[in-house]
């Protein structure tokens, strides 16, 4: 077995997390060793890995600003929205600006990641036939969140007899062998409306089942992408000021500003409590729903055959089955003593801040959660935490600190909430400081309370700040219109005298 060495460290994992991982520990002087079981890296946005759920021609639903890390922006050429093949090149680009081919094992898949002694990590991979044990004192696990589709169990699933069949949504390839049938489509996540969406005006005959009605955002709100909209710095100080119903309130309010209630295009009325319901996001499921292209149905009551019965009594005789169902976590290969420590369940892993487990100094985590919005520049925050703490640029959390995180961690998790963009990445910044101080510019204080919390924002100041900082975090505030200029509106100002003056909501 070969030893550790002091600057190797370990990342299991070439998609986003590991290549920005990759990228700030190279940056600090480490030597990454990624380790990536495919031929290709790209993660999700690589089609020839097993694990993708992607297909061609699919588009992202986070603006490009967003789907992107600060040292690189996408290409003029690039729409709004980019394809995935399109993020596949620029996770190449990436990739090759930062010299980390060099760092990557391609074909490489691990085995299995165990304690060690002298408190290292040991690590299994197996490549072209031929086990390999390595020891590393550093190791990050950066292999997705949205690894194992996950299907329902519903009474007499496995019998039924449609011609097209039953899959999970990230077998989806587009709505071409779909032409002319007809598709159910169960689940209310993001892709399941998509989908839905896709199949219908690709000339499907579709229905819609799900358990409860979300509220349902559209990708764009008047020409600006949501998250622009709805995830900013201030909606994170709000939170932090304003109590639990009025911040419902609110969200309520700016969704239905922004898309509608789903039963005035023909959908059923979600529950009053927006954070009961939950929100989801598609620019043309519920326009399809209005115009008759998409059938609403509640959750499936069971399958007989070729008949799927509802739980309303209403039927169906689908020729085809997709589940928009979810994902489920897959580290087979961590030990179980980790995986206890971890309480790893198959769908979720009790961690500080998502990233570190006070048990388990030297092991990180980057992007293993589901996130509300955009996860590349909450992706990036997370590496730059890791080789900051590795570096000695900011200390590791206190015993204390790491015990209140755990304990929020195992509250989220009892509650199915998800962490959302805004608020997880002001918190990983705040830790790392490079949070933006917001007396320190004032000519930029509406585009970073209200504009698109960018991942150049992050690099204002702090480590590794940008000279060229301020202005590009300007011009993507401006760049779909979220803001114009510098003066408030008066609901701007009103949100902005709640969450406190600017010396109060310094970070």
């Amino acid at each position: 077995m070969q030893h550790p060495k002091g600057r190797q460290v370990a990342i299991i994992g070439a998609g986003p997390g590991g290549l920005v991982s990759a990228r700030w520990l190279l940056q600090h002087g480490f030597e990454p060793i990624l380790f990536e079981a495919g031929d290709r890296l790209g993660g999700q946005w690589n089609l020839c890995s097993a694990a993708s759920a992607t297909w061609p021609g699919m588009r992202t639903n986070t603006s490009r600003v967003m789907s992107a890390f600060s040292d690189l922006d996408h290409g003029i050429d690039v729409a709004t929205y980019p394809r995935q093949d399109q993020m596949l090149a620029y996770l190449e680009r990436y990739a090759a600006r930062f010299d980390l081919l060099r760092c990557i094992r391609f074909g490489t898949r691990v085995e299995r990641l165990e304690a060690a002694e002298g408190g290292c990590w040991r690590l299994r991979s197996r490549s072209a036939g031929r086990m390999r044990e390595e020891s590393f004192s550093q190791v990050i696990v950066a292999t997705g969140a949205q690894a194992v589709p996950q299907l329902p169990d519903i009474p007499g699933m496995a019998n039924f007899t449609g011609a097209l069949g039953i899959a999970h949504t990230a077998r989806y390839k587009g709505a071409e062998p779909y032409r002319g049938r007809s598709v159910l489509v169960a689940g209310c996540s993001i892709s399941a409306l998509e989908i839905a969406s896709d199949l219908a005006f690709g000339g499907a005959n579709v229905t819609a089942a799900y358990r409860r009605q979300r509220y349902i955002v559209p990708k764009l709100i008047a020409g600006v992408p949501a998250e622009h909209v709805l995830f900013h710095r201030a909606a994170a100080l709000a939170g932090e000021a304003l109590p639990a119903e009025a911040l419902a309130e609110g969200l309520k309010a700016a969704v239905l500003r922004a898309g509608g209630a789903p039963d005035q295009f023909g959908a059923p009325a979600p529950d009053a409590n927006v954070f009961a319901a939950g929100i989801s996001q598609s620019q043309g499921f519920l326009p399809a729903v209005a115009e008759g292209r998409v059938t609403v149905r509640p959750w499936i009551d069971r399958i007989d055959g070729g008949t799927v019965r509802f739980t309303d009594g209403t039927v169906a005789t689908p020729e085809a089955i997709l589940f928009g169902t979810g994902y489920g976590l897959s580290v087979p290969w961590l030990a179980p003593d980790i995986a206890r420590t971890l309480n790893y369940d198959g769908r979720g892993l009790d961690l500080h801040a998502h990233t570190f487990h006070p048990d388990l100094r030297g092991l990180a985590f980057v992007g293993l959660y589901n996130l509300v919005g955009p996860y590349l520049p909450v992706l990036e925050l997370q590496a730059r935490w890791i080789a900051y703490t590795l570096a000695g640029l900011t200390p590791m959390p206190s015993p204390t600190q790491m015990a209140q995180g755990l304990a929020a961690c195992r509250a989220m998790r009892q509650r199915g909430q998800q962490p959302v963009l805004h608020d997880l990445a002001v918190s990983l910044a705040r830790q790392i400081g490079v949070e933006p101080d917001l007396a320190r510019w004032p000519e930029l204080e509406r585009a970073l309370l209200f504009g698109p919390l960018s991942p150049v924002s992050f690099r204002l100041q702090g480590p590794d700040r940008l000279n060229d900082a301020p202005t590009r975090t300007l011009a993507v505030a401006q760049a779909f219109g979220a803001i114009r200029g510098p003066e408030f509106t008066p609901e701007e100002l009103r949100l902005r005298s709640l969450i406190g003056s600017r010396e109060a909501v310094v970070a």
